[in-house]
């Protein structure tokens, strides 16, 4: 058999690729994890045209007619126009990363499998239809439509195959097939998907054993193609004809059988194949590499067989043999649900603006509605952005103060009868307005450590906390019920653990928070009411300034913010109280929060060693710091999303979650959006940079100011590291300012070296006093030696013996 040698084309870096032609056979597509797409004219020595969309990696690919669509890890799906390659739409978004996407034969539905445990089933033209396909026990790893639109296939990651009717109004799941494909993980470069065959009579799978099995629509075992592959399978296809058969292995074998007789008739050696397509009216295989490479095999059938190469579809061998009648009626098909009438579920899905946001929890959000004495809505109109406040009388009647209101960090407000409670690293808490009652759903993203689960809410939760010990809810008091706070641990290692607290009818909950070992409530009556996380009460007191606006939690350490006094321009100012609720000492008593001229809080938190944190209305993040020394604390900015380089030329904005591993969590907003909606967006990651230089007209940072740069952040976050060590000693946290004061160090070094490539002695000497080891010194000293800085090197030397001293 010969062994043809392909010159490849590097269409992206290395990771998952996927490859896939055009219904014609016109352009050649690949996708990959450099997240671009490449778009190839066959027979073409140009160079691709490509496209940039997805902030993740590009894990599917499908074409129809007139479109083609992509899905990523960033959770979305983008369709776009074949002839102009515009992107047309957004047209889904799920929670979690997608893994493959299929059209229907006629281009009209596009099937959307991810992580998540359902399939959708979108609607390329009306994005409001929307299907579902559900009842996986694990997510789904592929899909894929049969010829006549049928049938929808889904290969789940725990190694069970599911097919689905789609010839009623309602998707139907009509057959389960078990112990067959391979289990494997979602992002698995192992091919665990079901091939229709052509004539729509009869579909192929890779086995657990790399085999290849054929069955018919009845399920019943046709054929297979054995003893092809000593290791997993990564890729299979039909030809366009359905008489051979492509398949791929991790054994670096590249296979072509014969499907009549189960025959290899072509075998090539190539290594880390996961992608394979056939063109679809010539004699073409391409394939991809999890290296990024694209290969194009000419006259890939041996000439002595290609008199059954062409166009003409052939059945599947045995299945001739007999008449299989389907059991499934041709009543209707895909495109027959014009008349249905939408979920409120499926309408979330689609993720499309609304002109209103409900507020009906009090947690300070742009409201359009108020609430009559009876609690009922009342509509008030549209309120700018600009009415942030409400409006409460002060005792002048010339004048109305305007008071911040409360909310609670990590939530949103209604929308299309959904809001997250919480959203946090831990996970998130969501609720469904069902009229008469709420249902509360609790999901975690280490699903292997914590159980998601959901509940029949009749107390109207409208704030909630989720830390690693477990899950805080609290109600405020309107329909006429009480306020009331409710806790569930995580571990329920002892009978009734979870326990609820019910308040007087005239005290109403204006904000809770949660921390591994206490739970607090801010009241209407001025009051911070503190509990053990099993419910017994620790402190109660009385405010100096209230009402609350919010309150964070971190250890035993209690975070409060209050409405304040008036600023000179007439507006109340913010105050934030800091203790330690256990030794009942108080670190910062009513200190002034730093907010920008007309701007608010928009969210606060602790990170995760334990520093407070602010993100306000202009996009700015900062830090506490020195918090634990009384009266010294001072609010430092460690970035400002407003300087990032992605945001340049960009309608965005950053919702704040968390700040973790020296990162700023957030969800990126497009356009006007103010709030994450449903399906949740994934969060985005991104480094501190201080805002201590200014770029250039041309938006460039020269490598001095970067250092600079870096020098001030590593300087903070030794100064975090500092504080924290004070309280807590711990050779971990030693080691950890070590490394750092050397890395500081380091910086300065670059710097000075620079400084005295420049004759700049003094800015040199400058430097070196800032150096912190004696090691430094000593480099310092040869740098100054090497430029031949006399002076300057005997001010150094000087330096380090006053060190030693």
């Amino acid at each position: 058999m010969i062994v043809q040698r392909l010159v490849p084309r590097y269409a992206h870096t290395s990771g998952l690729t996927r490859v896939a032609y055009s219904l014609d056979g016109v352009f050649l597509m690949t996708v990959g994890s450099n997240q671009v797409i490449r778009k190839f004219t066959v027979d073409s020595d140009d160079e691709p045209v490509t496209i940039e969309h997805h902030q993740d990696s590009i894990t599917g690919i499908s074409i129809s007619n007139r479109q083609f669509a992509t899905c990523s890890e960033d959770a979305t799906v983008s369709l776009f126009s074949l002839k102009t390659n515009e992107c047309l739409t957004m047209l889904t978004r799920c929670s979690l990363p997608i893994r493959d996407i299929a059209f229907s034969p006629d281009g009209d539905w596009l099937a959307v499998c991810s992580d998540e445990m359902r399939v959708k089933v979108v609607n390329t033209t009306d994005y409001l239809r929307i299907l579902h396909l559900s009842g996986f026990s694990k997510p789904a790893k592929h899909v894929s439509f049969d010829p006549s639109s049928k049938f929808v296939s889904v290969s789940c990651t725990d190694g069970i195959v599911y097919i689905f009717s789609f010839t009623s109004e309602e998707p139907s799941l009509i057959h389960t097939m078990d112990h067959v494909i391979p289990i494997c993980d979602s992002d698995s470069e192992v091919c665990s998907k079901v091939i229709w065959h052509p004539d729509s009579e009869s579909f192929a799978v890779p086995t657990r054993i790399n085999d290849i099995t054929v069955f018919s629509k009845s399920w019943k075992e046709r054929m297979s193609f054995k003893s092809g592959h000593l290791d997993a399978i990564t890729d299979i296809a039909w030809s366009p004809n359905g008489a051979y058969l492509c398949s791929s292995g991790k054994d670096g074998k590249l296979l072509i059988w014969e499907v009549k007789t189960q025959t290899i008739i072509m075998r090539q050696e190539y290594k880390n194949v996961i992608s394979l397509a056939w063109h679809p009216r010539a004699n073409v295989l391409s394939f991809t590499t999890n290296q990024g490479q694209l290969y194009t095999f000419p006259n890939v059938i041996p000439s002595n067989y290609q008199e059954s190469y062409g166009r003409i579809t052939h059945l599947t061998p045995l299945l001739n043999e007999e008449s299989i009648k389907s059991p499934i009626s041709k009543k209707r098909y895909i495109n027959d649900f014009n008349k249905r009438e939408l979920s409120d579920e499926e309408l979330v899905d689609i993720g499309h603006d609304t002109s209103w946001i409900e507020d009906d929890d009090g947690a300070g959000y742009v409201s359009k509605y108020k609430y009559d004495e009876n609690g009922y809505k009342k509509s008030i109109g549209d309120i700018s952005d600009d009415d942030f406040y409400y409006d409460t009388k002060r005792t002048m009647n010339s004048y109305k103060a305007k008071i911040h209101t409360p909310f609670q960090p990590g939530s949103t407000p209604w929308r299309e009868k959904r809001r997250y409670l919480v959203l946090n690293l831990i996970g998130f808490i969501w609720t469904v307005d069902q009229d008469t009652h709420n249902t509360v759903t609790v999901e975690f993203f280490d699903k292997e450590l914590y159980r998601q689960y959901h509940f029949t809410d009749i107390f109207f939760y409208d704030k909630a906390c989720l830390n690693d010990n477990g899950a805080l809810f609290a109600s405020s008091n309107k329909k006429g019920n009480s306020a009331v706070i409710f806790f569930r641990p995580h571990e329920n290692w002892a009978a009734h653990a979870d326990w609820k607290i019910e308040f007087s009818s005239d005290e109403d909950i204006l904000s809770i928070s949660l921390s591994s070992s206490n739970i607090v409530a801010c009241t209407s009556k001025g009051y911070l009411r503190s509990y053990t996380l099993n419910g017994i009460p620790l402190r109660i007191y009385r405010q100096k300034y209230f009402p609350v606006v919010t309150c964070i939690s971190w250890k035993n350490y209690v975070m409060v913010v209050n409405n304040g006094p008036l600023n000179s321009n007439g507006t109340i100012s913010l105050v934030y109280t800091l203790e330690h609720i256990l030794q009942d000492d108080t670190l910062q008593s009513n200190d002034l929060l730093p907010l920008p001229p007309n701007g608010h809080l928009q969210s606060i938190f602790f990170s995760d060693q334990g520093d407070p944190m602010i993100f306000d209305s202009d996009g700015i993040l900062l830090v506490l710091l020195h918090w634990r020394v009384h009266g010294q604390a001072k609010w430092v900015p460690l970035l400002d999303t407003n300087l990032m380089e992605r945001k340049k030329g960009k309608n965005e904005s950053y919702w704040p979650i968390a700040v973790a591993n020296q990162k700023f969590y957030c969800i990126i907003l497009k356009g006007n959006e103010q709030y994450p909606h449903f399906p949740r967006p994934m969060f985005s990651e991104f480094d501190f940079s201080v805002p201590c230089i200014i770029p250039t007209d041309s938006g460039e940072i020269s490598n001095i100011s970067a250092l600079e740069e870096r020098h001030v952040r590593e300087s903070i976050l030794l100064t975090l590291l500092e504080d924290t060590i004070v309280s807590s000693a711990g050779n971990s946290l030693k080691l950890e300012i070590s490394k750092r004061e050397a890395s500081i160090d380091k910086i300065l070094l670059q710097l000075l070296q620079i400084a005295c490539k420049e004759d700049r002695q003094a800015k040199a000497l400058e430097l070196a006093t800032l150096l912190r080891l004696p090691v430094s010194l000593e480099a310092a000293r040869k740098v100054a030696a090497h430029y031949m800085k006399t002076n300057l090197t005997e001010r150094i030397t000087a330096l380090a013996e006053e060190s030693i001293t």
